[in-house]
């Protein structure tokens, strides 16, 4: 009896929370939609609440940007599912339009790069400072060539810190994304510390795909703690497939091409030096040297 008690006392509770619920019009027009009784729908009266919350915001935004709903681009759904009622988000047609719109992203790997990057357009790089031309003029060039033939030499981009040589970069592969050419920029000193943590188990996934990826951009080559290892079995390895290739290779860093092979050199030995000019002719048969100098935009 006690059970039986506290039972209808629940029910009651139930009944009155779905009544005071039904003078929010937005939550009356929602279960009038929903083939249930009542006596089921009150069930979920905080639930539906939230759904029908979710659709009003719906009917009244303006933009991706303005969307309150607890998950950007998704609204909160109710399914009426064997006589009862099933919750999921589901995308709102802004969020479907704009996955679209951005679907040529997924072309475009990026590894331990900042997340601007993954925006870059040409659209939005600084033309004010001449001393870009050159570096914009390339680009645009390979740009062109690219996309009517599948082989040509990548940049080696080197200049000062913050001059924004990896946006340059990452515009270029973003925009021939587009046209469904994938590419990958993997920031060089943290790639080499994953591949070494993954030594014991041998050269995993990642590094198999970025021998082979169509286009590559090694960026900030010479920050690294370098060590015969990653120079001569990673680096090496990597340049002198993509040449056996044909796979276009871009390089961004702070050193120029001569700084660069001080950098390979890890002791004065002769064999040595042998080992790191080897680094370089293949850099050099990769991909031409343009020089970027000029104001530190940390973000273009």
């Amino acid at each position: 009896m006690e059970k039986l008690k506290l039972k209808n006392q629940d029910n009651n509770l139930l009944k009155v929370n779905f009544s005071k619920a039904l003078d929010n019009s937005s939550f009356k027009e929602l279960v009038s939609t929903l083939d249930l009784p009542n006596d089921v729908l009150m069930k979920y009266t905080s639930k539906l609440l939230e759904v029908s919350k979710e659709c009003e915001n719906c009917k009244n935004c303006k933009s991706l940007l303005s969307c309150k709903n607890n998950m950007k681009g998704y609204c909160y759904k109710a399914k009426v599912i064997n006589d009862g009622l099933n919750f999921s988000y589901i995308k709102c047609n802004k969020k479907i339009e704009m996955d679209k719109k951005n679907e040529y992203l997924k072309n475009v790997y990026y590894y331990e790069i900042p997340t601007n990057l993954k925006n870059a357009s040409f659209k939005n790089i600084y033309k004010d400072d001449a001393k870009r031309i050159e570096v914009i003029k390339a680009i645009k060039n390979f740009y062109d060539n690219y996309k009517k033939d599948n082989y040509c030499k990548g940049i080696y981009l080197d200049g000062n810190f913050g001059s924004g040589k990896s946006y340059l970069i990452a515009a270029l592969f973003n925009e021939l994304a587009k046209y469904n050419k994938q590419s990958a920029i993997i920031y060089f000193p943290e790639f080499l510390r994953k591949i070494k943590a993954s030594f014991k188990d041998g050269y995993n996934e990642l590094f198999d795909n970025i021998m082979n990826i169509s286009l590559l951009c090694i960026d900030d080559l010479g920050a690294e703690n370098l060590t015969e290892w990653a120079r001569d079995e990673i680096l090496g390895s990597i340049l002198q497939h993509r040449m056996d290739n044909k796979l276009p290779t871009f390089f961004t860093s702070n050193l120029n091409l001569k700084e660069l092979e001080s950098h390979l050199q890890i002791n004065n030995s002769s064999s040595d030096i042998i080992k790191a000019r080897r680094i370089m002719e293949r850099i050099k048969y990769l991909s031409d040297e343009v020089i970027l100098i000029g104001a530190n935009r940390r973000e273009e």
